[in-house]
């Protein structure tokens, strides 16, 4: 089964404006390499909350699904 990797890219734009910014800097640097487990990886971590999702991604709380922990990782780089 294969991804929609444009769908999963309109997903990826957020309501919440710090999230919709570190998004923008994901997809330009590293979307186009993901494999499809880390697409599936990722597809799962959208299904969660801006509030919640912002706080993993930036530290306040911890990413408590070991699958997203290289996602999260991911977004957190500058």
């Amino acid at each position: 089964m294969s991804i929609d990797r444009g769908r999963l890219r309109w997903q990826c734009r957020r309501a919440f404006l710090e999230l919709d910014l570190v998004f923008a800097r994901f997809l330009e640097r590293d979307f186009d390499r993901l494999t499809d487990g880390q697409l599936a990886d990722l597809e799962d971590l959208l299904r969660c909350e801006d509030h919640e999702l912002w706080a993993m991604v930036n530290g306040s709380e911890p990413c408590g699904n070991d699958r997203w922990k290289e996602m999260i990782g991911l977004l957190r780089q500058q």
